[in-house]
C-alpha cells in the first residue's frame, strides 16, 4: 500500500475568493513505512496574500518572486501522487485548493479524486478523541510527538509531523519493533527464503505456560489502549480455523 501524507500552504482561507496554494509537502509510506522520498515545492501564486496568513507561514511575495508557477509543477506533483491515498489533515481544504489549481489549467487535468484516494486525519482524530481539540499541535502534544521546531506553518514539516501522528493514530504497532524497519534505506530489500520439503508424520505441537499467555495478554492490551480500541491481533485469535 502507497501513501502519501500532504499539506499545502495558501495565500488565504478560500480557494472560493481566488486564493491559491504556495507550498506542498508530501510524505511517501510504503506499507506504513517511511521510504524517505518526499515531494516539496514553493509556487508563485500570482497574487497577493490575505492580512495574517504570510505570518501563518513565513512566507512573502517576495521569498516567492523566483518560484514556479503552479501550472509549472503540476505535471511532477501529480506524477508524485499518481495512484496513492492521500493522507491530509482536514482533507476538504486542502483537496479545494488542489482542485481548483488544476481547474485553471484547464479540463484535460480533471480532479485530483480522480487519480487519488483521500484518508481525512482530522476524521479520525475526532473518532479517537470525541469532544477534544485535534489540531495538529494538539495532536502532537497528546500522542507524544515532538515539534518543538514548529515555529511557523510549513508543508513539509507539517506532513512530517502528521505522518507520526497518522501511525500513532491507527496503530500500535511501532512497540512491538516494527519501526526498526524504518531506518532502512527506501531501495534495500530484505528476503527470507525459506526451503520447505513434503510434509511426513505429525505436526509437531508447542505448547505455552500460563505465564506466557499472561504476558502474551499483557502485551495485547498495551497494544489495545494505544491503537484505542482493538488491535490486529484480536481479529486473527477470533477467526475460526482453517
Amino acid at each position: 500500500m502507497r501513501q502519501i501524507i500532504l499539506d499545502t500552504e495558501t495565500t488565504g482561507l478560500e480557494w472560493k475568493k481566488g486564493n491559491r496554494v504556495v507550498e506542498i509537502g508530501c510524505v511517501e509510506l510504503l506499507e506504513r513505512r517511511p521510504t524517505g522520498r518526499t515531494y516539496h515545492q514553493y509556487i508563485h501564486p500570482d497574487r497577493e496574500f490575505e492580512p495574517g496568513a504570510a505570518e501563518v507561514t513565513g512566507l512573502s511575495l517576495e521569498f516567492l518572486a523566483d518560484k514556479p508557477r503552479f501550472a509549472e509543477i503540476a505535471d511532477d506533483f501529480l506524477a508524485f501522487v499518481d495512484g496513492a491515498e492521500l493522507v491530509i489533515h482536514n482533507a476538504a481544504f486542502d483537496m479545494g485548493f488542489l482542485d481548483y489549481e488544476l481547474s485553471l489549467l484547464g479540463p484535460q487535468y480533471g480532479r485530483l479524486s480522480d487519480r487519488v484516494t483521500v484518508e481525512d486525519s482530522l476524521l479520525l482524530a475526532r473518532q479517537r478523541f470525541p469532544g477534544q481539540r485535534n489540531s495538529l499541535d494538539a495532536l502532537c502534544k497528546r500522542l507524544g510527538v515532538d515539534n518543538a521546531h514548529r515555529q511557523l506553518h510549513g508543508a513539509l514539516l507539517d506532513a512530517q509531523l502528521l505522518c507520526e501522528v497518522y501511525l500513532h493514530l491507527t496503530s500500535g504497532q511501532s512497540e512491538i519493533g516494527f519501526d526498526a524497519f524504518e531506518a532502512a534505506s527506501a531501495t534495500e530489500v530484505v528476503a527470507v527464503r525459506h526451503d520447505f520439503g513434503p510434509a511426513t508424520g505429525a505436526r509437531p505441537r508447542v505448547r505455552v505456560s500460563e505465564e506466557e499467555l499472561a504476558a502474551h495478554e499483557a502485551r495485547l492490551e498495551k497494544l489495545r489502549k494505544k491503537a484505542g480500541g482493538a488491535c490486529v491481533w484480536d481479529a486473527v485469535e477470533a477467526a475460526p480455523a482453517g
